[in-house]
């Protein structure tokens, strides 16, 4: 196999017992970049030279028998809307596009920290808003199983990358489905930490206005992979406290003991919002299969505070923005004021045109509640076994195109809207392969309880098909 093709834990182990070199590893890459980025258009910011010193430096601390950490060596895309020193941060706005980072963000310091050896930037929609991934600056990205499909988004670069071989290791954000979706729908791992347990602090100088309270206490950093077990390396290299993050955990949480019996799932397929198709439920079907063959327990169940707590995005997300609109606006491309205008009209629909302060603030007191409830159910040990979205990809352009069709996809990203408002942690991994496109299903768990969820996302990864882009592999 070609360098680009192992996955993380292979090349750090390589690496660090200096069978390859680092410089060996991110030629490989950017060869790999250089072979198919011009078609996919994954990457928008790549600078060779840069990658080569950083990849020169890892090597030089391998042969001084330096302190390695875990990712010593491995190539790691990041997304244009993180920090990352020195690096384009555009946001994918035009008049953004000549901007880059004072300092790294505490995600990428992590990523620093660990040894990973920084390899481009990720595009993304313009601010990291749509479930596509296309902006002025820098173009569209593809995915790399159908050009007429959505890579997802806003980490959409970072999922095409990473299935098409670019990088071994990702980084995304996400408030709304922005790791997983992506990860779905180009066949690759996701994983969206508990909040707190990633930082996500941003040096003052990089921030610009204040961030909504929404995006301060919903929105995460984590990894994306091509395997589980990549994707849990990254995040344990990622995860620390600091309390800079004004959600940040102040200490990281102690291992979970292992369950004393088998760990219960609770399937849920839909939650009356968007009826799941054909494909997709097929997905969670043989999904939850391979968990009961894995050992897990698993069970039907009906959970309405998912539907709820979807409602709830749609409430407080839009409300938290808008203030910001106008502005935003102003500078965004035309797709993002057109999907702006049916986000709104589908938020409308649910909650009037201007809900009020009473209603927003009724809103956060009634996530608390839901957060309490499902944290009281899955803090036992269980965990939930849900859809990505009730859709296999969508068609490129699908939320901009008809207002009908643009509100129906909130409804059908309710897996991926419900989780970021009660900040447990979610994995999406790839299940099956339908009409030639891949479909992930979602594990969610306990709050700080992704070791669980990684492991049921291990089960089903081991028994499921091979799943990656044939042109691309």
């Amino acid at each position: 196999m070609e360098l680009w093709q192992l996955p993380v834990t292979e090349v750090a182990a390589l690496i660090r017992e200096q069978r390859v070199s680092a410089v060996e590893v991110a030629e490989s890459c950017l060869a790999r970049v250089e072979a198919v980025n011009p078609e996919l258009n994954a990457l928008a910011d790549v600078r060779p030279e840069e990658t080569l010193a950083d990849a020169r430096r890892a090597d030089a601390a391998v042969a001084a028998g330096e302190e390695l950490g875990p990712l010593h060596g491995v190539p790691v895309s990041t997304k244009i809307n993180t920090p990352q020193r020195g690096a384009l941060m555009s946001h994918g706005v035009a008049a953004m596009a000549g901007m880059r980072a004072a300092h790294d963000d505490a995600s990428v310091a992590a990523l620093r920290a660990a040894g990973a050896v920084f390899l481009g930037r990720s595009n993304a929609p313009a601010f990291s808003v749509r479930w596509f991934t296309e902006n002025e600056p820098h173009g569209r990205t593809l995915n790399p199983w159908s050009a007429s499909h959505t890579p997802g988004g806003s980490s959409g670069g970072a999922a095409s990358s990473l299935a098409a071989g670019m990088t071994p290791l990702a980084q995304g954000n996400d408030i709304g489905g922005s790791i997983r979706f992506p990860a779905a729908c180009c066949g690759v791992v996701g994983v969206r930490p508990t909040v707190g347990l990633v930082s996500n602090w941003i040096a003052p100088e990089d921030t610009g206005p204040e961030p909504p309270l929404t995006v301060q206490a919903w929105a995460v950093q984590g990894p994306m992979a091509r395997t589980v077990a990549d994707a849990r390396l990254a995040l344990h290299a990622m995860a620390g406290a600091d309390l800079r993050d004004p959600f940040g955990v102040p200490a990281l949480p102690a291992p979970a003991a292992p369950p004393a019996g088998p760990v219960r799932v609770g399937v849920v397929r839909d939650v009356g919002i968007a009826k799941p198709h054909p494909a997709v439920d097929a997905a969670v079907t043989e999904a939850a299969r391979w968990l009961a063959d894995a050992g897990y327990e698993v069970e039907e169940i009906e959970l309405p505070l998912l539907a709820e707590a979807a409602r709830l995005w749609s409430l407080l997300l839009f409300e938290d923005l808008r203030p910001g609109i106008p502005g935003m606006l102003e500078m965004a491309d035309e797709p993002l004021r057109v999907h702006m205008r049916y986000a709104f009209e589908h938020a409308a629909g649910l909650w009037g045109e201007e809900p009020g302060l009473p209603a927003y603030l009724g809103g956060w007191a009634r996530r608390a509640t839901l957060i309490t409830r499902l944290q009281e159910m899955l803090g036992t040990g269980m965990l939930l076994l849900t859809p990505v979205s009730a859709e296999p990809p969508f068609e490129q352009d699908a939320d901009i195109l008809d207002p009908d069709r643009g509100r129906s996809l909130v409804d059908a990203q309710w897996p991926m809207t419900s989780l970021p408002v009660l900040g447990f942690p979610g994995v999406s991994v790839p299940a099956a392969v339908a009409d030639g496109l891949p479909i992930g299903v979602q594990l969610i768990g306990g709050r700080f309880a992704e070791d669980l969820v990684l492991d049921a996302a291990q089960a089903v990864e081991d028994r499921a098909p091979r799943i990656a882009p044939p042109a691309f592999s």
